[in-house]
């Protein structure tokens, strides 16, 4: 991109005189400077020669070498040239081969000299987002994450420090948090440390297994024992003997398998379905939820016994919103092993569209952040990915909160003060008073007030809006992030006058 004081450059290929004068004049009177090639031919040859121009528009069908033809000679001379195609033909094949080869965008004949300058515009901003990014440093080296866990936050140093912990001994390891947030890499990586890393490593998905067939899966089944077992089938525990079994979503295990399990950890052995005797295992067991088994036992649907069996040693996995200062370390280990696999050539991602990623607020955690990563990555164009290739969900999503309320207090850690934010779009508005201070303002007092302090913190800052903005439903519904059902709902469940 030119520095300001001098203009764009724009090349304009195609065979039609009447075409290239056109747009000549209607990007003219953008300021550009607008230099010609009359065939496909002509305007590689102008690109090869240099120097490359900021922006190319270029038709695709032309006598001679086709418009296709021309861009990948063009991103073969240059991978990050800019180039807009021109069709009078919008059919499917036209857009998808357009995108497949690298086109910033494609534009329908006859031209709205509008869109021409917006597209123009467009172009050389995400041109001049790329050369912005200059000489963009990885902050890790995938090499130093053979693991699979990246991060260096205070939480991720505890969960490292605490896999180092339960390596050396068979202690049956409890991992929890939410989905997404790398449960199963961690058990890897404990068993890759342990004395058992040489033998078998096998993960089994306790909620992807139906309840009739779970038992089968596991502990195996003798021919006969039910309709479709027509031959013995060796379990997993069997297959893991002398290893390590992962049990993941356990808390999705029926009680019955859950007996079994605890015979599993009490006596060490197993038998099949339709089995008449025992047979002795020696499997280290890790297991993960994502679900709260402290509830579940005051709710009879987890056996206590087995809880406590398999809590020995408690790992848990932080939410990625409680470690943000990691995105940038995960995002770069995502490009990194994506270029590596020659999945996309994408390495690079523009401060802007970082800011957007660390700021939004993860609820599917790394698993979401990781197929975001690639998705962008492939609709990039050039090496960088700018915040116009990420998702408008993220883009436009509210950064303080994945909850379906939409007003979140938090207690600052150290600091005793409470954050009360209305969420508009990405534009937090944030009021930041002493706690105490917070609850005077809204008349509670802890021991004598019957409604819960969040709903009471709602109400508060509901019946605000709503005078803030004149009893305006719709406005007010916008500035607190919620829809006009939603804040009916909320009007009415509290009482409030509108």
């Amino acid at each position: 991109m030119p520095n300001l004081s001098t203009s764009a450059t724009i090349l304009i290929i195609d065979d039609d005189d009447e075409i290239r004068y056109s747009l000549g004049r209607v990007l003219s009177s953008g300021k550009y400077v607008i230099s010609e090639a009359a065939s496909g031919e002509a305007g590689v040859a102008a690109v090869k020669k240099g120097p490359f121009p900021d922006l190319i528009f270029l038709d695709i069908r032309m006598g001679g070498m086709s418009g296709i033809e021309a861009l990948q000679h063009i991103r073969g001379a240059n991978p990050q040239q800019l180039v807009v195609l021109m069709t009078a033909f919008g059919t499917a094949q036209t857009a998808i081969e357009a995108m497949k080869f690298g086109a910033f965008d494609y534009i329908m004949k006859p031209f709205n000299p509008a869109k021409v300058l917006s597209l123009a515009e467009n172009a050389l901003k995400a041109n001049a987002d790329m050369e912005a990014v200059g000489d963009y440093k990885p902050t890790i080296n995938r090499d130093d994450y053979k693991e699979g866990i990246v991060g260096s936050s205070s939480a991720m140093q505890e969960v490292f420090k605490v896999i180092g912990q339960v390596t050396a001994s068979d202690v049956t390891v409890m991992i929890t948090g939410e989905s997404g947030t790398g449960k199963e890499l961690v058990a890897r990586s404990i068993w890759k440390h342990s004395h058992r890393a040489s033998k078998p490593f096998i993960a089994v998905n306790c909620a992807a297994i139906p309840d009739n067939l779970i038992e089968s899966e596991l502990f195996g089944h003798e021919k006969g024992s039910f309709t479709g077992a027509t031959s013995q089938r060796i379990g997993k525990f069997e297959l893991c003997d002398a290893g390590t079994i992962f049990l993941d979503e356990i808390g999705d295990m029926a009680p019955a398998t859950q007996t079994k399990i605890l015979r599993v950890l009490q006596q060490g052995e197993i038998q099949r379905v339709g089995g008449t005797h025992t047979i002795k295992v020696n499997v280290r067991i890790l297991a993960a939820t994502n679900k709260l088994l402290e509830e579940m036992i005051g709710e009879k649907t987890f056996r206590e016994d087995l809880y406590y069996r398999l809590n020995v040693m408690r790992i848990k996995m932080p939410p990625l919103r409680d470690r943000s200062d990691d995105i940038p370390q995960i995002v770069d280990f995502c490009l990194q092993n994506l270029v590596k696999d020659r999945k996309t050539r994408v390495s690079k991602v523009s401060k802007e569209a970082m800011e957007v990623l660390v700021a939004y607020r993860w609820p599917g955690n790394v698993r979401e952040l990781e197929n975001m990563v690639y998705r962008s990555a492939v609709i990039a164009q050039g090496d960088t990915i700018l915040p116009k290739d990420l998702p408008v969900e993220i883009t436009v999503a509210r950064p303080l909160t994945n909850r379906a309320e939409n007003i979140e207090p938090t207690a600052e850690t150290g600091g005793g003060t409470a954050s009360i934010s209305i969420v508009e779009a990405s534009k937090p508005i944030t009021t930041k008073l002493g706690l105490s201070e917070a609850l005077d303002l809204l008349h509670v007092e802890l021991s004598k007030e019957s409604e819960p302090i969040l709903a009471r913190l709602e109400r508060e800052m509901v019946e605000r809006v709503l005078t803030a903005m004149k009893g305006n439903q719709a406005k007010a519904a916008e500035k607190l992030g919620m829809t006009r059902t939603t804040l009916r709902k909320r009007i009415e469940s509290y009482g409030l006058k509108n």
